[in-house]
């Protein structure tokens, strides 16, 4: 049944030009592949954008369309902006039962509403265990006119803090599917569109993004670039809704390094670009070293030392000004050690190994042992840097130490630099 009251979207029926429905709905289908989003789109969800009954899409469908037509807004397809139309409940027709066919959300177009939660009575909570010493996160789901707050808000925190700590300790690898369901969770507080202020609702548009990205993480750090580049686009598509500058360049360092990582390199230069001019107004000095540090190892990985020795430079200038309650809450891991390790990996990717063997040194000695798999990581390119260097008893001595130290933590990422490098020792041999 069409909501009484639609406005039909003649600007999305325009771009749809010639093709049937079901045609532009497979072409938005492969748009969402191609950014590495999945999204459920059919002609019926085609006609009901055309017919008015969809005034906003949600954040997985507005990245596709965004990506299909660079260069128009939201507004140049048709949409109302997201904030006039969150929390408002459609018009019921004459004589239509009130229940749930007509909610303020469209439950068909709502893909992340759909698989988020586990029902029972009136009470709606995604709860998980991640499988670590019972360790569970649980946030409440939004109820009929119940609005969100503090409780709501705090959940979300709270999961956040709880999936920093345990991807410290053990790593990425068992965690991330656990933990994309507070993920989706999250993200259904934020369609809800019922907080009681507007402090609050920043706070969960913070919060959300913050899980984006620490989910994220877990993806890129356990080898899944594609769900991971999928969630710092949700956290940066949340940044922009937000105006959350502090969000906007945590997903922007974020999405410079995976960049980095998946080999693209002028990408990772753009987006720690990107995220540098996001911190300016944040005043976190920190914030600064870091985005700097992200884009001396795109530059390296293009092989412009230039480049790479002035963004390494800008790193160092800022990270001689010291912390200061600025810095976000998220750059706790972001000390010296890390500021080592980042820069080994500069001299790495340029040829230099010896140096690289001496910053990544400086990192396993400078570390807290409480990150354990930040400490397993730099043992781990240490040992790279060695065989490398053409140091191969100090590799293989290291890379022991690494594989004894490892216990519960469970990186892709360790593994991998593990194996590569036995197969440089392999080949020196």
């Amino acid at each position: 049944m069409a909501v009484s009251g639609a406005v039909p979207n003649l600007a999305f029926r325009r771009l749809r030009g010639q093709h049937s429905p079901a045609e532009f709905a497979a072409t938005v289908r492969r748009a969402a592949r191609e950014i590495g989003e999945q999204v459920a789109c059919d002609a019926r969800y085609i006609g009901r954008v055309e017919a008015g009954e969809i005034r906003c899409p949600n954040y997985a469908y507005e990245r596709v369309f965004l990506h299909m037509f660079p260069g128009l807004a939201l507004a140049d397809l048709g949409f109302s902006a997201r904030e006039t139309v969150r929390g408002r409940r459609p018009a019921v027709p004459a004589g239509a039962p009130p229940g749930p066919a007509l909610t303020t959300r469209n439950d068909e177009e709502s893909d992340v509403l759909r698989r988020a939660f586990m029902t029972s009575g009136t009470a709606t909570v995604a709860a998980v265990s991640l499988g670590l010493g019972g360790t569970a996160v649980a946030i409440p789901a939004p109820r009929g006119a119940h609005r969100i707050g503090e409780a709501e808000v705090r959940a979300v925190e709270d999961a956040v803090r709880q999936i920093r700590l345990l991807d410290d300790r053990h790593g990425a690898e068992g965690l991330y599917k656990a933990a994309a369901q507070p993920l989706r969770a999250a993200y259904a507080l934020l369609d809800a569109g019922t907080t009681a202020r507007r402090s609050t609702e920043d706070r969960l548009h913070a919060g959300a993004g913050e899980l984006a990205i620490s989910v994220g993480w877990l993806a890129h750090d356990s080898g899944r670039f594609d769900d991971a580049r999928s969630h710092y686009a949700e956290a940066l598509a949340t940044a922009r809704v937000a105006g959350d500058p502090a969000l906007e360049a945590h997903a922007f360092c974020n999405t410079s390094f995976l960049a980095r990582d998946a080999g693209r390199f002028r990408e990772a230069v753009r987006a720690a670009q990107a995220g540098l001019r996001a911190a300016q107004p944040l005043a976190s000095h920190r914030l600064l070293s870091l985005l700097s540090l992200r884009e001396a190892g795109a530059w390296a990985g293009l092989g412009d030392r230039s480049a790479c020795e002035q963004a390494l430079g800008r790193a160092h200038g800022h990270f001689a000004k010291g912390q200061s309650d600025r810095d976000p809450e998220w750059m706790s891991f972001f000390g010296e050690p890390e500021l080592e390790a980042l820069e080994a990996h500069c001299w790495s990717a340029l040829g230099d190994w010896g140096r690289a063997a001496r910053h990544a040194h400086r990192a396993t000695v400078l570390q807290n042992p409480h990150f354990a798999r930040n400490l397993a990581l730099y043992r781990a390119q240490l040992a790279s840097n060695l065989a490398h260097a053409g140091r191969p008893d100090e590799a293989s001595a290291e890379a022991r130490r690494v594989m004894d130290s490892l216990g519960d933590v469970q990186s892709s990422r360790i593994r991998r630099i593990l194996t590569e490098t036995s197969e440089v020792l392999a080949t020196a041999r």
